[in-house]
This record gives structure tokens, C-alpha cells and sequence, in this order.
């Protein structure tokens, strides 16, 4: 059926960089069903990525460059997204009468007083929130700030790939618009309390949202890799043979109660952590529900020792659960990743604003 899925323009691919991989996805969308178009994850050259900072600019081209032949996509056009700890944001309060043009204006001669950077070498945005509560005249006004480089540099790998950043965003926003997916299938309502923990290669990050908006964001060096680095000295593996066998099974048989129950128990305990470190900020001692995000979220029986042990209901992020899928797209595949493609899935979103 030509025509029904008509891919606009302005359609945007969400490429996610993370420490180990690029994650490219395209949606479209007809009434208010997405449909997932395309999706591919390409590897990074070990440390091309470290911290989420790209340290080497050609390696990361090469992966968007695969990246964008193994999805089989023809858009050049990208949305991506800097680390939130790479981000100042403040909310401020501005006349609710300005234009755009004039709030932009102002926030430049005002914006030193909140930035601790050099104006000349920060990129700036900004988003009104709503009416303030205390002044109708007035409005409340998200700042978001972030070093140039940091922007730069990605605009930068993309350009190797021969592609476009049309839309530099922040992954704790991607990740807000990927978990307002999640809806249906959270078992409790969306605006209660709820603890999304990413699992990465090597950093987790705790994002406590409430309302569907993050009040909380923790990150701990700590993730999957540690998991992959135990397979390969138990078993004498490579990198890869250990990251393969991590996902496709074919370990010996001691491998469950050697290795990855171990781990299981490690992660729970950073999971418990990160929520004591939050219950401890603020007004709140118990969240309603937690999602599992990231890469080493879909390892086998981690949710399930989650809500034994923490009494929380705990549930694996699927943001493709209630989208179709181009017949190119494979299903299984994009079962497994679904959890790791929440922030790539939140920026292939801005699609559509």
C-alpha cells in the first residue's frame, strides 16, 4: 500500500553513540501507530567512546558509516543526543509575552549568570515549560547548556558518515519521550513514581521519573562489561567470542551459577544503591515501579531477582511494543535490542514534534 506510511522529509534517524556501539532507528508514523522503518547495531572500536566522550573521531565515522548500510536506510538526516552530564539545564523565570526571537535575545545577555563556561564556547537551547506558578505574567523557561566540543564532535563523526545533525539532544530528554511508549505495559499508571535503571557497557544510569518527567538522574561506573570480562578470563575467550556467547548461550555448564549468577546479585546490589543514594535526596523512601533499560537489561532472570529482592515490580523497556515493523525490520533481533534502543528510539521521535 504505497502512500499510507508516506516518509516525509523531514523524517530524522535517531542515532545513539554509546561507549560500545551506535544504534541507528527510523520510525514512521500513520495516525497515532509508529512503525519501526529501519533499525542497526554497529559496534565501536574499543575506546572510541570512553565516558561517553568520542576519543576517536575516524573509528566512530566508520561505525555510522556501516551503521547506515547494515539498516539499509536512504536518510542522511539525524537526531542525536550528548550525555546528560555533559549538560548544565536551570529552569528560569521570563516575561510570558516574549517571542521566541526575543526570549532567545535575553537568555544571551543573562545566560553568564547561570552558565560557568565562557559564553563563545557553549551551545545553548531553551524550551518554555508552561505558566509560572506564582506570576501568570510569567513563564517558566528551561535552559539547556552544553560545550560546544561536545556537540561539535558529533556533528563532526556524522559528517565522516555522510550525514546530517539536524537536532543535537540530551539523552535524559530522548529517554522521557521513549518512556512515554512504555505506558500500556508499566503496571502501574504512568505518573506515579517509576526508576529507570540503564544498564549500559559500563555505566548505569538511575533516572527517577515522576509525572513522565525526570526528577533524578545518577550515573555509576558499572555495567555489562564486567559480565563479558568474567566470561573471557573463566573461559579464555576474546572480547568478542565473550560478548557473543554473553547473548547467544553456548557457555559451559557451570557458567549460571559461576558467573552470571554472581553478576545478577552485583547488579541488583548497584540497583539497590543507586535507589538509596535518591531515597536519600529527597521526600521519597519507595518508587512505584522499575524498568530495565540498556544493553544488560535483557540478561535472563535479572528482572525477575529485581522485584524479588527490592518487593518493587520490575519490568524489561520495550518501546517497539505496540509499533509494526517494516517487513525488512527482523523481529527477534529488535526483541533483544528493544532495551538498549530507548535513547536512539527517543530521538528517532523528534521525527515528530
Amino acid at each position: 500500500m504505497p502512500g499510507l506510511f508516506n516518509k516525509k522529509a523531514n523524517t530524522l534517524l535517531g542515532i545513539d553513540i554509546s561507549s560500545t556501539s551506535v544504534k541507528l532507528l527510523e520510525l514512521s508514523r500513520q495516525g497515532d501507530r509508529y512503525r519501526v522503518e529501519a533499525y542497526a547495531v554497529e559496534p565501536l572500536p574499543a575506546s572510541a567512546v570512553t565516558e561517553k566522550n568520542i576519543a576517536e573521531l575516524e573509528g566512530v565515522g566508520q561505525a555510522l558509516a556501516r551503521v547506515v548500510v547494515k539498516a539499509k536506510t536512504s536518510l542522511k538526516n539525524v537526531a542525536v543526543a550528548v550525555a546528560g552530564s555533559a549538560v548544565i539545564t536551570k529552569t528560569i523565570e521570563m516575561d510570558a509575552g516574549l517571542s521566541d526571537d526575543e526570549m532567545e535575545s535575553q537568555l544571551k545577555i543573562e545566560a553568564d549568570q547561570y552558565i560557568p563556561y565562557p559564553l563563545d564556547e557553549v551551545a545553548i537551547d531553551f524550551e518554555v515549560q508552561g505558566a509560572s506558578a506564582r506570576n501568570p505574567e510569567r513563564v517558566n523557561v528551561l535552559l539547556a547548556a552544553c560545550r560546544k566540543e561536545n556537540v561539535e564532535v558529533r556533528e563532526a563523526a556524522l559528517t565522516l558518515a555522510g550525514l546530517t545533525a539536524r537536532v543535537v539532544d540530551v539523552e535524559a530528554y530522548a529517554l522521557e519521550r521513549s518512556f512515554g511508549l512504555l505506558g500500556n505495559h508499566l503496571t502501574v499508571s504512568p505518573e506515579r513514581l517509576v526508576a529507570v535503571v540503564d544498564i549500559g557497557a559500563t555505566m548505569t544510569t538511575l533516572s527517577v521519573l515522576l509525572g513522565g518527567r525526570i526528577i533524578y538522574t545518577r550515573e555509576q561506573l558499572f555495567g555489562g562489561r564486567q559480565l563479558t570480562e568474567e566470561i573471557q578470563r573463566r573461559y579464555g575467550l576474546t572480547v568478542e567470542q565473550a560478548g557473543l556467547a554473553k547473548k547467544q548461550g553456548g557457555l559451559p555448564s557451570d557458567y549460571v551459577s559461576a558467573v552470571l549468577q554472581p553478576f545478577r546479585e552485583a547488579l541488583v546490589q548497584q540497583v539497590s544503591r543507586s535507589l538509596q543514594f535518591f531515597f536519600a535526596s529527597g521526600q521519597y523512601h519507595a518508587v512505584d515501579q522499575i524498568v530495565l533499560a540498556g544493553g544488560t537489561a535483557s540478561v535472563s532472570g535479572l528482572d525477575r531477582l529485581i522485584e524479588q529482592q527490592l518487593g518493587t515490580p520490575t519490568l524489561v523497556a520495550n518501546p517497539f511494543a505496540d509499533m509494526t515493523l517494516n517487513g525488512k525490520v527482523n523481529a527477534a533481533a529488535l526483541a533483544s535490542d528493544a532495551p538498549a534502543l530507548m535513547i536512539a528510539c527517543g530521538l528517532a521521535l523528534r521525527s515528530f514534534d
